[in-house]
């Protein structure tokens, strides 16, 4: 089934050549069927490739998605146009009248900042605490997933000695969990962070269970009772090119960077990209909408509590 954006957005016309559905608004409201609604709240810089990622992975779905797309007030982004802000996106005040089957919660290039420094971060937190009530399920992405353990459980971040940065090998700690039903016992995801939560606090936390987790990398997907909350601290969503650029833009402005490791065949960045994540993104993403969304939230969203 089709997902549902705008048909102005940049990424429709990149969906559309990848052979990914994409229906216009006219067409989706001639369809006597109720559209899963999922709210984008992309923290990200670059905001045209987070939509187009979170796009690809929800348009891979069965199940017809209308998306909306949603940014800070409180915040001017220097890497995305006003025009394109002012034409796609809605302050969180706009959205908090409305209740959403599911939500998204990017990462954020804050990471050196406590929380309370972030100057979006009082927005931030009352969507959060609206999604309590307005959301039935809410995954929480890298930075967006520090920030909502954070929030909803006290768990704090720590900085590492130096970046986690590359493709990185985890394991499935609980195999009974139908979020990873259909992984394999290894798999690899993206990583691009300097800060971490440490599994020891996670598991402190009556009704959080660690779902899956690298020896390197630590805890990766966090889950709460029923789903309603998600945390999943690496980055399914990112394109194969992703920490490629990441590395030459850090690079380029002279910063002290390593070589993303398990990426670049033989580990040389003047070779091709080795994409190992693609298939258990779809997976992940695949499985969350289907068990957590589509099954679990009521025909009727606006009775969600």
């Amino acid at each position: 089934m089709p997902i549902n954006i705008p048909n102005d957005l940049p990424a429709a016309e990149t969906l559309k050549k990848e052979n990914i559905f994409v229906m216009t608004k006219g067409q989706a409201q001639a369809q006597d069927i109720r559209p899963l609604k999922i709210l984008l709240v992309n923290l990200m810089p670059t905001k045209i490739e987070t939509e187009t990622q979170f796009s690809r992975l929800l348009g891979n779905t069965p199940i017809q998605i209308e998306l909306d797309f949603a940014a800070p007030k409180s915040h001017k982004f220097r890497n995305t146009s006003f025009d394109h802000i002012k034409s796609f996106y809605e302050p969180f005040e706009d959205v908090m009248d409305r209740h959403y089957d599911g939500c998204i919660i990017t990462g954020a290039p804050v990471e050196h900042l406590e929380f309370e420094e972030v100057d979006y971060w009082d927005e931030l937190c009352k969507l959060m605490e609206w999604t309590k009530t307005h959301v039935y399920s809410t995954l929480h992405i890298c930075w967006g997933a520090q920030a909502g353990l954070y929030y909803h459980y006290g768990i704090k971040k720590h900085s590492l000695d130096s970046k986690l940065f590359g493709i990185y090998k985890h394991i499935v700690d609980y195999k009974k969990s139908i979020l990873l039903r259909g992984f394999d016992d290894t798999f690899y995801c993206p990583q691009s962070r300097h800060t971490e939560v440490r599994r020891e606090e996670i598991e402190k936390v009556d009704g959080l269970r660690i779902l899956c987790s690298s020896k390197e990398a630590g805890a990766n997907v966090i889950f709460t009772s029923k789903g309603r909350r998600i945390f999943v601290t690496g980055h399914f969503e990112y394109d194969p090119d992703t920490l490629k650029k990441e590395y030459e833009r850090d690079v380029k402005l002279g910063k002290e960077i390593n070589i993303p490791i398990n990426y670049f065949k033989d580990d040389d960045p003047n070779k091709e990209v080795i994409c190992k994540w693609r298939a258990h993104a779809n997976l992940l993403f695949s499985n969350w909408i289907n068990y957590f969304v589509y099954q679990a939230t009521p025909y009727d969203i606006e009775t969600i509590n």
